[in-house]
């Protein structure tokens, strides 16, 4: 191949090093002060005693003996001082200046391909434009013009009807369906704003579904040869990602074939995500790459790429790869032939947040709040598409802002609550079938090769959290610990490790919401061995409702531009997770007296990070705060209702406010589905009907109970249904047989023993047994025989021996809580729990009437009174 790409490239620069001299000149005063404290800096120090040595002997110090290396170097050492008014990507446009230069002065033989030369021509050409050279302008566009014409002539006969028939509305290429971009007003802002850093989604969309790489990897490629409205270019640059990734992104099936293309011919370019590991054990220490994609293990690379590149060492990057091979690569007497020769990171190499939030300031807060939905790929003009369905959405960004984050999110399936984390950033990793073990965590005990992802990762995230998982009790203890302090220790010499990525679950919700908060609580999707575990629940700042998401649309996805995913990751990565809003909203509002401290922190992060993602520099106003507060308060309430429903008056404060500071005036925050949760209906029920709460020592927890008893004549049959749990069997069974030995002491003439009684037992949150049932199904079994509905309302407590004596109710406070929380108005317990009531809180006395029994006979008439 001739070197007339790198000659035209050549040519560019040659006179855009002379218009750089004539852009430098006016903000420098040479000789002094400017050349010694400004230009003398810059310049290459194998050549700077030259130029010393020029003045030295009365020579004036002039530009024009610089190259283009060091005029670069001026101007951007110097940005803020007098360019920083350009904008950040204007300063990006002289870096990939100088890297195009270093490119060309070190090619050999090899001519730089056509893309890659289109690429830089267009990058000279905007350059020109900043600096305003019209020669440089001018040499670049026609260049880049020559090369784009003969891509086009390289085309099939097929490709280059489709372009021209692509004066209409649409373009196929390949099958792939690319639609002219009609420009809203949010496209023209962003592309002007952020030029360079936004790409289009619905060409990601496409794209993807053909090709199995990650979306910040295909909108690098996108982004490199796409950035343009221009219909045509579109088709040429899409013909050209397509090839990059068909020759350079291979299967995993592919090894042994990549190897043999290698030893044929003795070097190959490929994409593929590239980790390094340092062997100790050789003198010097030697690194190892490993290609994912490829499979290939044990290849050479050198110290310096592997410093240069640190995330080479901590997960690894996605980068393009130039693999050679040579059989004379000897190691410890083995021969490792692999080895990389040049790489060059698919990442943003820098980014300037003074001006992300300089751009920022061209966007009112609802605009900006759409740029980031669209930057997810989602459109947010359609109608389904609310307020508060868009901050649903950024909440699964949160995580990627803010430290040590914790979200967990349940709903149905086919809502995208696993596509942000898989796809938007190189910083997050997703765990399939919600399986980590504590060496995948944390590290390997005592194995400093094997460090754990919460080190080297923003975020860790488990999809399809269910089934088996966390076994391990002490496995469990590791998470727990972690999610709350953000540090772990193995036990090892390492001692205590700290980390700052966060953690997040999707699970699946796959039963009504309304059903399940009115009989249980809204973990049970959960494995087993977390679903009721209120410390390891308390972790979570935040429970996204899930279930208000809608299932994807093809309408929902957008067609306009986003920011390359690649970019904002690095956004958030290195700018927004070291920045700290957590008390911005005390400016405004004080939380009110049930926020407790743990709830506090959570509901500050959450604000925190809706801050950072939609007010990057902090400031934001007094309405928006409050909406922002209202629903990080909503969002930690959920928790603590769960919690509420599970351990109960340990967690009774969940009446969640906020004052204004201004007026003084609280506000009040509930969840949606609490309006739901009534599961004791005001009417009375059929006879032997009765609700009760019990304390299940298996699970450690109370719960809510629903007996339902019928008694029939027939041949005295007795059945327990609805329960394994021997304590629950024995307290029915104990009730009958004293309901037996004094039925005529009650009025009840009928032989009990020629009746068929059938009993039900609902366990309305999910527990396995009970032993302090017993007056309940007492009260039942009376109402059955004689017909009679218990009041309305009313739950019934106590426990009973088989001669009638009861038992003072244990955990008072907790049941009356889940009495109350489940609907009832009304509760019977023993006398003897009198003595209780000046521990209880003030809300349950208040809100529940309370009436006492002296043995189990009397708690049947009162449950069965005729209500006042």
């Amino acid at each position: 191949m001739s070197k007339a790409n790198n000659m035209m490239i050549a040519e560019a620069l040659d006179s855009l090093q002379s218009g750089l001299i004539d852009f430098l000149n006016p903000k420098l005063s040479l000789p002094e002060p400017d050349w010694k404290e400004i230009v003398e800096p810059a310049i290459n120090p194998a050549f700077l005693p030259i130029y010393k040595k020029r003045i030295k002997d009365g020579a004036k110090p002039s530009l024009d003996i610089l190259d283009l290396a060091s005029l670069i170097k001026i101007i951007t050492w110097n940005w803020k001082k007098y360019y920083a008014d350009l904008g950040y990507d204007a300063k990006n446009f002289f870096f990939e200046a100088l890297n195009i230069r270093n490119k060309i002065a070190h090619q050999e033989t090899e001519d730089i391909p056509n893309e890659d030369a289109l690429r830089a021509l267009d990058t000279m050409k905007r350059l020109a434009q900043v600096c305003g050279h019209k020669p440089t302008e001018e040499i670049a566009s026609s260049h880049h013009k020559a090369i784009f014409i003969e891509v086009s002539k390289n085309l099939s006969a097929k490709d280059k009807k489709r372009t021209k028939e692509s004066r209409g509305s649409e373009d196929q290429v390949e099958g792939l369906k690319v639609e002219k971009l009609m420009l809203d007003e949010l496209d023209e802002k962003l592309s002007k704003a952020f030029a360079g850093r936004v790409v289009r989604k619905d060409l990601v969309k496409k794209l993807k579904i053909g090709f199995n790489i990650p979306v910040y990897v295909l909108e690098y490629l996108l982004g490199k040869y796409c950035s343009t409205t221009n219909e045509a270019e579109i088709i040429i640059g899409l013909e050209m990602v397509k090839s990059a990734i068909t020759e350079r992104i291979v299967r995993g099936d592919q090894t042994e074939l990549i190897k043999a293309r290698l030893q044929k011919t003795g070097s190959l370019k490929l994409i593929d995500l590239v980790t390094a590991r340092l062997d100790e054990k050789v003198q010097g220490g030697k690194f190892w790459a490993r290609l994912a994609t490829a499979g290939l293990s044990n290849v050479h690379i050198d110290h310096e790429t592997v410093y240069k590149q640190e995330r080479l060492l901590t997960g690894g990057i996605w980068a393009n790869v130039e693999m050679i091979y040579n059989d004379s690569l000897d190691e410890g007497g083995a021969i490792r032939p692999f080895a990389i020769h040049r790489l060059a990171p698919i990442q943003i190499a820098r980014v300037d947040f003074e001006e992300y939030v300089g751009g920022r300031k061209l966007f009112t807060r609802d605009q900006w709040i759409d740029v980031l939905i669209r930057t997810m790929g989602y459109e947010p003009t359609h109608p389904d598409f609310t307020q508060r369905l868009k901050l649903l959405y950024l909440l699964r960004l949160i995580p990627m802002v803010e430290k040590n984050y914790n979200l967990i999110e349940l709903g149905p399936r086919g809502t995208g609550k696993s596509y942000v984390y898989r796809e938007i950033s190189p910083f997050v990793i997703l765990l399939s079938g919600g399986q980590g073990s504590v060496p995948d965590l944390f590290g390997w005990k005592s194995r400093r090769d094997k460090p754990g992802l919460v080190t080297k990762y923003d975020l860790v995230a488990f999809d399809e959290v269910a089934g088996p998982n966390f076994k391990q009790e002490q496995d469990k203890q590791m998470y727990k610990g972690y999610m709350e302090q953000g540090s772990f220790s193995r036990g090892d010499e390492k001692g205590t490790v700290s980390a700052d990525a966060g953690i997040v679950f999707n699970g699946n919700f796959d039963s009504d919401v309304e059903t399940t908060a009115r009989i249980s609580h809204l973990f049970t999707p959960l494995p087993e061995t977390v679903r009721n575990d209120m410390a390891f629940h308390d972790r979570w700042h935040c429970y996204l409702p899930g279930w208000e998401l809608p299932k994807m649309q093809v309408d929902y996805f957008t067609s306009h531009l986003g920011f390359i995913s690649d970019y904002i990751s690095e956004i958030f990565h290195s700018e927004l997770r070291k920045r700290n809003y957590t008390d911005n909203y005390e400016e405004y509002f004080t939380l009110g007296s049930h926020i407790e401290e743990r709830d506090k922190r959570a509901v500050a992060r959450t604000t925190s990070g809706l801050i950072k993602l939609i007010h990057p520099d902090g400031a934001c106003s007094r309405e928006e705060m409050q909406e922002y507060l209202t629903l990080s308060l909503e969002l930690r309430r959920r928790v603590k209702e769960q919690l509420k429903r599970m351990g109960g008056i340990e967690y009774s404060k969940v009446n969640f406010s906020y004052i204004d500071k201004k007026t003084g005036q609280e506000t009040f925050i509930t969840c949606k589905e609490l309006g739901a949760i009534q599961v004791i209906p005001d009417t009375p029920l059929e006879p032997g009907d009765v609700f009760t709460v019990g304390y299940d020592d298996s699970e450690g927890r109370y719960s809510l109970f629903r007996i339902q008893i019928q008694t029939n004549q027939g041949g005295h049959r007795f059945n327990v249904v609805g329960t394994s749990g021997k304590g629950i069997k024995e307290s029915a069974r104990m009730s009958y047989d004293y309901l037996k030995a004094n039925a005529s002491r009650m009025g009840i003439d009928r032989d009990i023993s020629s009746y068929d009684t059938n009993i039900q037992v609902i366990s309305l949150m999910q527990a396995k047994n009970a032993k302090d049932l017993g007056v309940a199904f007492f009260v039942g079994l009376v109402s059955a025989l004689m017909g009679r509905p218990l009041v309305g309302g009313l739950v019934v407590l106590g426990n009973m021996t088989l001669h009638g004596v009861l038992s003072p109710v244990v955990g008072l406070g907790d049941k009356l809580r889940i009495a109350m929380d489940s609907g009832a108005r009304r509760v019977i317990l023993p006398s003897e729990n009198k003595r209780d009531f000046a521990d209880l809180p003030a809300e349950l006395i208040e809100k529940l009437l309370i009436d006492f029994y002296g043995d189990p006979i009397k708690a049947a008439y009162k449950a069965i009174a005729v209500e006042d």
